[in-house]
């Protein structure tokens, strides 16, 4: 009976170490997992990009657009190319979305899942907030030179329950990201590639480029031509404001 009672205080003890261990681990994913979204870029900020989809028989089309964000919880953005796109806005606020069409009445609302632009990226890539903003870690572990982070989302109106974020040691930043359903499907992969250093301390992949399972032969391409620090009024991320967008960019 001694023995026994001996043997659940050491199963005891050895399972609140485990606990308390996982605990510290979480932390420090968490706490990581903030300076990668610091690392990608300011809280408040400005940035001109290219969207590339390409499909099976190479077809492309071409996007540019700008770029603003503040907090983890606004971001706006303007297309200037193509011609027929010129004076679309998309508008974020947390999980929701909007999009203004010139000429076409109010804003409508749109759904993370969806593309303004077809192809694989959707809305959320398209205008993807701090990861620290939708989602936790729940596993941390080193593989090979690189960290594994697994992430879950904080809600269901995040576009992905799950994602698996491999992280360079030299840079923090992602290397590779794997998006899952809930029920455990893969999605689409993003691949980060080409670190650029943007200056002021922004030192980052410069090529976000990604395939799926569900889209065979197609593919989608995201380059970041700048991405500098800016202070923006509150007034810009409102529906009243995103015909004049264009309008900011300097």
């Amino acid at each position: 009976m001694k023995k026994l009672y001996t043997l659940i205080i050491i199963i005891l003890m050895i399972s609140s170490f485990s606990l308390l261990f996982s605990q510290e681990s979480i932390e420090a994913g968490n706490k990581l997992l903030k300076k990668i979204d610091r690392n990608l870029s300011p809280e408040s900020f400005e940035s001109l990009k290219k969207i590339i989809n390409i499909e099976p028989n190479g077809t492309k089309k071409e996007f540019v657009l700008y770029v603003l964000k503040k907090g983890n919880d606004k971001m706006v953005t303007t297309f200037l190319s193509p011609k027929s796109e010129v004076g679309r806005s998309t508008l974020r606020l947390d999980e929701n979305m909007w999009l203004y069409i010139p000429n076409v009445g109010k804003p409508m609302r749109i759904t993370s899942l969806q593309s303004v632009i077809g192809g694989i990226f959707n809305n959320s890539d398209i205008m993807q907030l701090d990861y620290t903003a939708e989602y936790n870690v729940i596993e941390i572990s080193d593989v090979g030179k690189e960290k594994l982070l697994i992430l879950k989302a904080k809600s269901f109106n995040v576009a992905y329950d799950k994602l698996k974020m491999w992280v360079s040691a030299k840079y923090t930043t992602p290397t590779k990201i794997e998006c899952y359903t809930a029920s455990g499907m893969l999605i689409k992969t993003l691949h980060f590639k080409e670190i650029k250093d943007f200056g002021n301390g922004i030192v980052r992949p410069s090529v976000l480029e990604t395939d799926s399972p569900l889209h065979k032969g197609y593919k989608a391409v995201m380059i970041y031509a700048n991405i500098s620090p800016r202070k923006i009024d509150d007034e810009v991320f409102t529906l009243n404001y995103m015909g004049k967008i264009k309008d900011l960019r300097k």
